[in-house]
């Protein structure tokens, strides 16, 4: 009997560290597709903070204004 469930927790601890490596994954998927997400936002919104004032610039010095 005792044997038996010592068989049965050994089989819980491979699951749960099956489990354990698993979780881990999603959690650095989810990391960096977090951090792809904000990069793919803040970086343009920078840069159009640079482009847009140019742009302006060019716009109305052609507009002669």
């Amino acid at each position: 009997m005792e044997q038996e469930i010592l068989e049965k927790f050994t089989e819980l601890e491979a699951k749960l560290e099956n489990i354990f490596i698993s979780v881990e994954k999603t959690r650095k998927y989810f990391l960096w597709t977090l951090i792809i997400t904000i990069a793919m936002i803040v970086l343009p919104f920078f840069g159009l903070l640079f482009v847009i004032p140019q742009f302006l610039s060019i716009y109305t010095s052609g507009l002669g204004i």
